[in-house]
């Protein structure tokens, strides 16, 4: 992508319908406008989310559609009164923008940028047109940054410039599920307490955001992990990063929460839900100490979930919290994120079990809907 504003052309894969296989074109990318910047995507990670666009569970998305979120790059060019990056600096693009100015953005409160996708679309860039075209159709956008293609476009609200020394086949993961999962043990409750050190804790799912969020627990002193997954093959590497007991709900006969409270006597302190899944929900609600137990959504929900509850479940102390992207302002967080990783205070390469190029990039579905990856990695 030259600073001359040239169209180029480049792979990606583009879901054309929802339900459908990813395909991989070769697509065209318009240059970036006005606070835009192009990047060379050099790894992406595959997300969950992902796979629900693939099937059309994710909210309010337009089809054809390229994907990814969670990747890291090197910026090509940028466009007219971009300055808080220039070429060749390598970046990870942000899931949720931070655009600056905006309510959430202002305060200390909230990360939840107004211009993010759960509050408005980002199937176009902000002009309302999108960059990318195949075939002679408009391909849409993803939360903006499209990962899923060799180059892309996005606002520069969208970016965060990192260490130039980090390498961008690990460091992608911090695009995602590590900050997502790290960020809500360690970032949970504002205004009150995150997990103390030797507090209890229940993690249901245990895949790549979910040992993250063993990770942020471990890191913040609990005593007590306990992993929840239907896969016993996610059991020792859950054990490697700081579980202390693993249990599969399959094992038991009555709802799981129950296991929970006769494990801890009244319930854990913290219980995260990373699966998004209502059932899952309601049970690590339940799992949580009725006096003081907090339960953190982390994982997210298909598309027109709802889910309903007795209200006296949270009479007694309970808290019920959700935890968006960790909690962090990405913009600002990330790049001390990833100086904490350059100097060994944190290990998001555990969660990687598969590197595959990015030709293979069903295969690492597959892997994923199969329970046999944490988190597979694709090159460019």
């Amino acid at each position: 992508m030259e600073t001359s504003g040239k169209v180029i052309k480049c792979k990606a894969a583009v879901i054309w319908e929802a339900g459908n296989a990813l395909s991989i074109e070769e697509v065209e990318v318009a240059p970036p406008k006005a606070h835009e910047v192009g990047v060379k995507i050099v790894a992406t990670g595959i997300c969950r989310t992902d796979d629900h666009v693939l099937k059309g569970a994710f909210p309010n998305i337009d089809y054809p559609v390229i994907a990814g979120h969670e990747g890291a790059g090197i910026i090509e060019c940028v466009g007219p009164e971009v300055t808080c990056v220039k070429p060749g600096d390598k970046v990870i693009p942000l899931c949720v923008p931070q655009c600056g100015e905006c309510s959430c953005c202002l305060s200390p409160k909230a990360n939840c940028c107004l211009k993010s996708h759960l509050c408005e679309s980002q199937n176009l860039m902000p002009d309302k047109t999108s960059r990318f075209s195949c075939k002679g159709k408009q391909i849409h956008h993803f939360l903006w940054i499209s990962t899923f293609s060799e180059y892309t476009v996005m606002p520069d609200s969208a970016i965060a410039r990192i260490d130039a020394a980090a390498p961008l086949d690990k460091v992608c993961l911090f695009g995602c599920a590590f900050s997502t999962g790290y960020g809500a043990a360690i970032n949970t409750a504002k205004g009150s307490t995150c997990v103390e050190p030797g507090s209890t804790c229940a993690v249901f799912g245990l895949g790549g955001v979910g040992l993250s969020v063993v990770m942020g627990c471990k890191a913040a002193g609990a005593s007590r992990i306990i992993g929840i997954d239907i896969n016993k093959d996610k059991f020792g590497k859950a054990k490697e990063l700081g579980v202390t007991e693993c249990i599969n709900p399959q094992d038991f006969t009555k709802p799981i929460q129950e296991v929970l409270v006769e494990m801890t006597g009244h319930g854990v302190d913290y219980s995260f839900e990373v699966i998004g899944c209502t059932d899952t929900l309601m049970a690590a609600l339940l799992s949580c100490h009725l006096g003081y137990g907090t339960c953190v959504l982390v994982g997210e929900p298909p598309s027109g979930s709802q889910i309903s509850f007795d209200p006296l479940l949270l009479f007694t102390g309970r808290q019920w919290k959700a935890s968006l992207i960790g909690g962090w302002k990405l913009k600002d967080s990330l790049p001390k994120l990833v100086s904490d990783y350059m100097n060994k205070k944190c290990n998001p390469d555990a969660l990687i079990t598969h590197t595959l190029p990015f030709d293979k990039i069903n295969e690492g579905f597959e892997l994923l809907w199969a329970g046999k990856s944490i988190r597979s990695i694709l090159l460019f």
